[in-house]
């Protein structure tokens, strides 16, 4: 089963659950108008701010965090395109023999940057093609360190620092499609949703019949706020996509034919 399809699951329960919690929520209320008909405070309006406040912080930082990451793994392709596109003009200073071979393996190279995405949710196959874009590294520095030390000044200083920064932002990439919240937060916020229909269902249950309306568009509401989320933090698995931004690369790519 996919990301997905395991989010879109779990958001189903979250609803079901939500009306589940509502319904007792309204029970527990019924019950307790008809010990106490007159009603009064009893402090339990303090509890429910508290609850509702703490969601409703939640969902604004996990839902602000998650925006913010999306953003900023699209923001790292255009800087992995534009080091790989300054790196591929900088060979221009080295001898024709060895930027030809250098910018085969550069296409090599991108090649396989794009397939390491491109082969997700396959985490193995990614992985493997990630390994195969460190071997290529590899050689392409092996390579220009030989033809930069056979040029002479200035190819060394134009051309290394250039791929430093084209390897560099690999591994930024990589780290940054492993940044999420710990599981325990989303825990957390599924909980808080059930707890907060709870106490939602608790102020119901004066009214003489079921507000269904408003109970289901609470839980509606709550569990695809819930599903938005968990798309935002993976937009390589999610339905959220952020592969649109790899055209900057496929036409980098098709620019070194």
């Amino acid at each position: 089963m996919n990301l997905p399809q395991q989010d879109a699951l779990v958001s189903l329960a979250l609803f079901v659950g939500m009306l589940a919690c509502l319904e007792t929520g309204r029970r527990i209320g019924a019950a307790r108008k008809k010990e106490q008909p007159e009603g009064g405070s009893d402090g339990s309006g303090a509890v429910d701010g508290a609850v509702f406040g703490l969601l409703g912080l939640l969902l604004a930082f996990t839902f602000s965090g998650a925006a913010e990451r999306f953003d900023n793994r699209r923001a790292l392709i255009v800087q992995e395109a534009n080091a790989i596109g300054t790196a591929w003009l900088r060979l221009d200073v080295l001898s024709p023999e060895a930027r030809e071979t250098l910018r085969g393996r550069f296409r090599d190279y991108l090649d396989s940057r794009l397939l390491v995405y491109r082969k997700l949710p396959d985490l193995e196959a990614a992985q493997a093609e990630l390994r195969r874009s460190a071997e290529l590294q590899s050689e392409i520095w092996a390579l220009a360190t030989q033809a930069a030390r056979a040029e002479g000044p200035p190819a060394p200083m134009l051309v290394l620092p250039a791929l430093n920064e084209m390897f560099d932002i690999t591994t930024t990439r990589t780290a940054a499609g492993f940044r999420h919240p710990p599981a325990v937060v989303f825990a957390m916020l599924a909980g808080l949703c059930l707890l907060s229909a709870l106490l939602a269902g608790v102020g119901m249950g004066g009214r003489p019949s079921r507000p269904w309306l408003h109970m289901g568009a609470y839980a509606l509401v709550m569990s695809l706020a819930f599903f938005l989320i968990r798309n935002l933090e993976y937009p390589r698995l999610g339905l959220i996509r952020v592969d649109a931004a790899d055209q900057v690369l496929v036409d980098l790519r098709a620019s070194m034919n």
